[in-house]
């Protein structure tokens, strides 16, 4: 917002119409209509975009053909709208201050958090100073500085061994897990495949969020897979027997997933700066 005001202040505003703006009026939506929400990361965002984008191109021209082939994605920029009044805050639900950023953000950090292992000792044993740096790498663009204390509590990406059996699901105690002192097993326990949940949300076109339990490892040994998480949730659109196609598919991080994706490898490596996993659904015409 800083810099959007000494933008305008340098070839649209001028001193006497700067005392009246108030940065905590502005919102933006997209050329479509679109109200940007100022918790969802900015990938969320531009996902919902190109799954919007796509769909209005399909009206002309089919870009899916019906039949659970993955369509051809529209990848156009994001235009957006800058209003200096009257935001609609019963949407917003936050106002577009820097210091409420963060506080949604370090919302949904412990909140991924305890969905992992059960509790969020990995966040709350970090120091004010870590917890202030993982902002701080966010708001600079800074990945290092980011990383450096991201890497404490999330799951690594390349377990050692994945367990033979599901973790078990009712004791909180038994994923109390912060940081180890024992390096010999410490990549076995925070390995992608031993957590107790994937923290996960699908996000359907102008409905609801979806938010459950995500296991790595399902109830028979085997690993989790993307079609089996979606076509548990959502039926219709993914179902998961007979000879019916796919009438949707997932995007995450600008990529179109392959069914087979395991939820474990998605949580360590695709998952957003919040430790969430944001999964647009598309639907195909």
């Amino acid at each position: 917002m800083p810099e959007l005001r000494r933008f305008l202040m340098d070839v649209v505003f001028d001193d006497a119409a700067a005392r009246i703006l108030k940065e905590e009026d502005w919102w933006f939506e997209s050329e479509e209509g679109a109200l940007l929400k100022w918790h969802w990361p900015i990938g969320l965002i531009y996902d919902n975009h190109t799954i919007s984008a796509s769909a209005r191109a399909s009206s002309a021209a089919s870009i899916g053909t019906g039949t659970g082939t993955a369509p051809e994605l529209q990848i156009t920029p994001l235009r957006l709208i800058l209003h200096l009044a009257s935001p609609p805050t019963e949407k917003l639900l936050l106002p577009p201050s820097a210091e409420a950023c963060k506080q949604a953000f370090m919302g949904q950090l412990k909140e991924a958090d305890f969905i992992r292992w059960g509790n969020t000792k990995r966040m709350t044993g970090l120091r004010k100073a870590e917890q202030d740096g993982i902002w701080e790498g966010i708001r600079e663009h800074n990945f290092d500085d980011y990383w450096r204390v991201a890497s404490k509590i999330v799951p690594t990406t390349v377990p050692a061994t994945r367990p033979s059996s599901p973790p078990p699901s009712s004791s909180a105690s038994a994923h109390a897990r912060p940081p180890s002192s024992d390096p010999q097993n410490a990549q076995d326990r925070d390995g992608a495949y031993n957590v107790r949940s994937v923290p996960v949300r699908l996000y359907l076109p102008d409905g609801p969020v979806i938010q459950d339990l995500a296991p790595p490892i399902l109830e028979d040994g085997t690993p989790n897979t993307l079609t089996c998480y979606l076509s548990t949730h959502l039926p219709l659109l993914f179902p998961s027997q007979g000879p019916a196609p796919d009438l949707a598919f997932p995007l995450v991080q600008g990529i179109i997933l392959p069914p087979e994706t395991e939820m474990g490898w998605l949580g360590a490596c695709l998952a957003g700066a919040d430790g969430w996993v944001n999964v647009c659904v598309g639907l195909l015409q």
